[in-house]
């Protein structure tokens, strides 16, 4: 399993967020997380990015364990993922080909891999020509996608999304999915939270973040 989740307990104060809740992912898969907006979604993917830290229970990800969390193991972790988020967090000061190739520079890459990785990136998400373009400049979609670029241009075994459509139109929405689709199929695992379930493709597993507890749940389409 890339991700696993075992009898894990997680509250602030007496607003329970996970009851000795079970998951897991196996590697490659693609995974929908639903619920209604508060129910916690965002903070079972800090818990998953060891963020957050279980109060009980335990969880393991990539190879490591939150047991063993410490300030020199979860840059390791996050070396083999990738996280994207609903308002982007790009750098504002950065080129989009800046806001990639800065991931693999503090990885210790060659300048030329740098390089040639991230126009391939952007060759593939189309933005290679607004490589040189900063984000104000951009449209949603466009931000959302450069987002993607720099989760992706690790080449992580897991890209976690926390409501990475939640600030797009639908037409755009659906372009975004698709994306994510693209990169699943290469190999990637795909966790996706989402409170929209206009946007989910039913061929993906969905899971449901109610009470505590997480299920897998079928949505007719």
């Amino acid at each position: 399993m890339i991700l696993d989740f075992k009898g894990v307990n997680f509250a602030y104060g007496n607003h329970k967020i996970l009851d000795q809740s079970d998951f897991s992912m196996a590697e490659g898969e693609f995974a929908y997380l639903v619920g209604k907006s508060g129910c916690g979604k965002s903070t079972f993917l800090q818990l998953c990015y060891f963020n957050l830290l279980p109060q009980s229970g335990e969880i393991k990800i990539c190879g490591f364990s939150a047991k063993d969390a410490s300030q020199k193991s979860i840059p390791q972790l996050r070396q083999k993922l990738g996280v994207v988020f609903q308002d982007f967090k790009l750098l504002s000061d950065r080129t989009v080909f800046e806001n990639l190739s800065y991931i693999l520079e503090i990885n210790g890459y060659p300048r030329k891999k740098i390089r040639n990785r991230v126009e391939a990136v952007l060759s593939d998400l189309g933005l290679l020509h607004l490589k040189n373009a900063f984000p104000k400049t951009l449209s949603g979609g466009e931000q959302q996608r450069t987002a993607i670029g720099r989760a992706i241009v690790n080449e992580p075994l897991l890209v976690i999304a926390d409501e990475p459509t939640g600030n797009l139109d639908p037409a755009t929405s659906e372009e975004i999915i698709s994306i994510f689709e693209s990169i699943n199929r290469k190999g990637t695992a795909i966790l996706l939270a989402t409170h929209n379930y206009d946007i989910i493709d039913t061929k993906g597993r969905i899971y449901k973040l109610e009470d505590g507890k997480i299920g897998r749940v079928k949505i007719k389409n």
